[in-house]
């Protein structure tokens, strides 16, 4: 059974993301134990709220390094969800300059409005745009997911960006660094079947 460690650092819907986890049939361990990232065959990096508040909590508990390790060393499969996503960038630019995970090059930037109609923060369902990817497996391109963000991950190369969504423009809602390293701007969790789905295919990584 696989065995997901959901890093808890603060700022996360924990509950909704563990139980998720636990309807795909595997063992849900939360934790902002560094050590505990150890145990691991997956990772889930959630979260809600801003850059660099979630940023100087991860430095608090001491889970960057671990994380980068794993993730960057060890290749273990990870997920970064909503802001988790967005952490994963280099830099981040709410509330100034700040440094993320390093995970994949680019930085995080406001959404900009396309018109006076457009609503910010971006909230609710939409859809996600993607070629054939084994992370959407069994998904059609341009099925719903649900979202809640103000800001977005701008990839330095195309070719980390594997889901895109047109608000304010387009913007890239999935996105891979390495082979098992991902990174959604959506909620699996709160996006019922397709959600799931999703999640069932990174569990097979």
């Amino acid at each position: 059974m696989s065995r997901v460690v959901i890093v808890d650092y603060g700022l996360c819907n924990i509950d909704s993301v563990a139980r998720s986890v636990e309807e795909c049939g595997a063992e849900a361990l939360v934790t902002c134990n560094p050590d505990e990232l150890n145990r691991a065959t997956h990772i889930i990096l959630p979260g809600v709220g801003a850059f660099p508040d979630a940023m100087d909590q991860l430095e608090q508990r001491g889970l960057i390094a671990p994380l980068r390790e794993l993730v960057l060393v060890h290749g273990v499969p990870f997920l970064g969800i909503c802001l988790g996503m967005q952490l994963m960038g280099a830099r981040g630019t709410e509330g100034g300059d700040r440094l993320g995970l390093g995970l994949v090059p680019g930085r995080v930037i406001r959404l900009v409005p396309e018109d006076a109609h457009t609503r910010i923060p971006h909230a609710g369902w939409n859809e996600v745009q993607h070629a054939s990817h084994p992370l959407f497996a069994g998904i059609p391109t341009g099925k719903d997911f649900y979202f809640v963000h103000s800001y977005h991950f701008a990839c330095e190369r195309d070719e980390h960006v594997i889901g895109r969504t047109p608000y304010c423009g387009t913007f890239a809602s999935a996105i891979q660094g390495g082979p098992v390293m991902f990174g959604v701007q959506f909620h699996p969790e709160k996006s019922q079947a397709v959600g799931r789905r999703l999640l069932q295919n990174f569990l097979a990584c």
